[in-house]
């Protein structure tokens, strides 16, 4: 099976997951999504709202780090097996333009621009552009998915002069990807793309790449990248298997010449590998490019694929996982914040009462309603009683806000020189769930100096 066909094995793979993800829940929470409308993310089925975010950050290091060590172990392989990217750009040039338009005769040639200046290939041109729309349509409102549930993407569509700015996104990607797939093509993989800038610096002698074996095919470039070898007859038969039919630089969707040696424009694609095995196969030969390394190509040496870099990197993702799920698994299933007034206390009964007002703010992050309660543990219960608060009921997802009023009539310091903080432990809890949403705080609970109470 060649690495083409491998390639659209994977396309379809990825593709498939893509539009199932954002329909799939667990709980009633989805996979992944990222949703600016309820301020929330979910992942893995549990929903975690935008206090909770502390997430994020290793969500991006799990991210980066993982493209980082896929880069150092092999190249661009995202780019060329996986990359949205890649995958429109052979949809609409291999399957649209070639395969069912016919605006090109062949797969295997990428540097043969159709002529558009003919009114049939002109009217087929338009008619591929129709096509990718629609399909664009599909891809935009399928990356939208993970920031807007499928289920509200399409309520809202149902209302669009509601929700214009969804709409304008929507339209403004599709927009985008016309763009970038029709016109800008492969330019945004060499110019615009920051990933083929930093490869030079994740590659080493060890990455696995395409390469030319220049030991067997022969010098084509000398050192100044200048082509020196044009023809088969610039070569010596007897000594190198090259034979110069170039199919490996017109598969090339970059448009280079793979055996120019390691280039940023390479995507990993390998359809330099597949276009030099089909040759050198019909000679009985080896490919002269191949899925390899420096260190085995060049020097002779065997692959080390467990090298200092890639343990590095496994050592790296395995911490970020850990801190991932060590912090995933402190989840609270209901937020609450406690704020003091500006008012440090109030004295009331001729001494004998000392009070502290607070502000709650309690939010209900479950998709059932619940009726909150709070008490004082710790070395303060019974010594300092709460006030104004008995219970709050909460929708789901909704929440509100409450005054709370700490008070106490025991003695608790006698400083005569200056008021006292005390830290208080405050528990709320659900009534009907009480051990799963269940939360503790700390309020600070300022107690007046002597000389002010009686």
């Amino acid at each position: 099976m060649t690495y083409r066909i491998k390639r659209y094995y994977g396309f379809v793979i990825a593709t498939i997951i893509s539009l199932i993800l954002p329909f799939i829940t667990i709980g009633g929470n989805h996979i992944f999504l990222l949703s600016f409308d309820k301020k929330q993310l979910h992942l893995m089925g549990t929903a975690f709202d935008m206090q909770e975010l502390y997430l994020m950050p290793f969500l991006l290091m799990l991210l980066f780090l993982g493209i980082f060590a896929v880069t150092a172990v092999g190249g661009r392989a995202f780019c060329g097996w996986a990359c949205p990217q890649t995958i429109f750009r052979v949809i609409y040039r291999d399957l649209i333009e070639t395969k069912i338009l016919k605006l090109r005769k062949r797969i295997s040639n990428k540097q043969k621009e159709p002529d558009y200046s003919k009114p049939e290939n002109a009217t087929k041109r338009v008619i591929g552009i129709a096509l990718w729309t629609i399909l664009s349509l599909i891809a935009s409102a399928n990356f939208l998915w993970f920031f807007v549930p499928p289920e509200d993407f399409f309520n809202y569509l149902s209302h669009p002069t509601e929700h214009t700015i969804l709409i304008g996104f929507w339209l403004g990607i599709t927009a985008f990807l016309v763009y970038d797939i029709v016109f800008l093509k492969e330019d945004w993989c060499i110019y615009v793309c920051p990933y083929s800038r930093v490869q030079s610096v994740l590659y080493d002698e060890n990455t696995l790449q395409a390469i030319y074996d220049e030991k067997r095919g022969g010098q084509i470039y000398n050192e100044n990248k200048e082509k020196v070898v044009f023809k088969q007859k610039d070569l010596d038969k007897e000594k190198y298997d090259c034979t110069a039919c170039e199919s490996c630089v017109t598969v090339c969707p970059t448009h280079i010449d793979i055996r120019k040696g390691t280039q940023l424009e390479c995507i990993n694609c390998l359809e330099c590998v597949d276009a030099c095995t089909k040759v050198m196969g019909k000679l009985g030969k080896e490919s002269l490019v191949r899925w390899s390394s420096i260190n085995e190509v060049v020097e002779g040496n065997k692959t080390k694929l467990l090298r200092g870099k890639t343990i590095m990197y496994i050592v790296a993702l395995t911490l970020v996982l850990v801190g991932l799920f060590s912090m995933a698994g402190k989840k609270e299933y209901m937020l609450l914040n406690v704020n003091k007034t500006t008012q440090l206390y109030k004295i009331k009964e001729n001494g004998k009462l000392v009070e502290n007002n607070f502000l709650l703010l309690f939010q209900n992050t479950q998709r059932e309603k619940h009726t909150y309660k709070l008490e004082v543990i710790g070395k303060y219960k019974g010594k300092i009683k709460i006030k104004r608060f008995k219970e709050l009921t909460l929708s789901p997802g909704k929440l509100a806000k409450k005054v709370m009023v700490l008070a106490t009539r025991e003695r608790l310091v006698d400083d005569a020189t200056k008021d006292t903080p005390i830290t208080v432990t405050l528990h709320a809890y659900a009534v009907d769930d009480p051990e799963k949403i269940s939360v503790i705080r700390k309020a600070v609970f300022i107690y007046p100096r002597a000389d002010k109470l009686k």
